[in-house]
């Protein structure tokens, strides 16, 4: 189905632009939750995902199937760009603070439960943020994350259990 990204020749452009549009409603989503983590910045988490999508269609004569998936592909572009971003500051950027939710208890405990949440997760290195992005905003298995991230799956998967429960721990302190 979303094997190709783009079109053979004999094929209308119109089919490649379909394929590439599908692929873009269904990650666009997950893409920003986790350029977002990795960011901690949601403008700039925009402004990064936008980036990604441009450089995938760009490029997305140069996607080869047999070389994984096309999600997983364009969270590698993702993954790279949200890098990039974080060099050009020369620094991680700064939790942007969510504002305290008025109204029912249940909005308020959300809103609480989101803040402990963030800060446990500003515990935790930026390297273990991508692992736990990549698993769970991203859905990714050990073997795509190690793909991903350039490491064998068990190490991967070593990484991301020392991360959960390196996280784990930290809710523990906040909640």
């Amino acid at each position: 189905m979303e094997q190709a990204l783009i079109a053979p020749a004999a094929e209308a452009p119109r089919e490649a632009d379909l394929v590439f549009e599908r692929l873009y409603r269904s990650s666009r989503d997950d893409i920003y939750a986790y350029v977002a983590s990795l960011l901690r910045d949601q403008a700039a988490a925009e402004e990064v995902t936008a980036a990604a999508f441009e450089r995938a269609y760009r490029k997305r004569s140069r996607f080869d199937p047999s070389r994984g998936e096309p999600r997983a592909w364009i969270f590698g572009i993702a993954r790279n760009a949200a890098l990039d971003e974080l060099r050009r500051r020369g620094r991680q950027a700064e939790l942007a603070e969510e504002p305290v939710d008025s109204g029912t208890s249940d909005v308020a405990e959300q809103s609480h439960l989101r803040l402990s949440l963030a800060a446990a997760l500003a515990c935790l290195t930026p390297g273990e943020r991508e692992l736990i992005a990549l698993k769970h905003y991203a859905g990714f298995s050990n073997a795509e994350i190690a793909a991903l991230t350039g490491t064998s799956e068990s190490n991967a998967g070593t990484k991301l259990h020392r991360a959960m429960t390196k996280l784990r721990e930290a809710c523990d302190g906040v909640l």
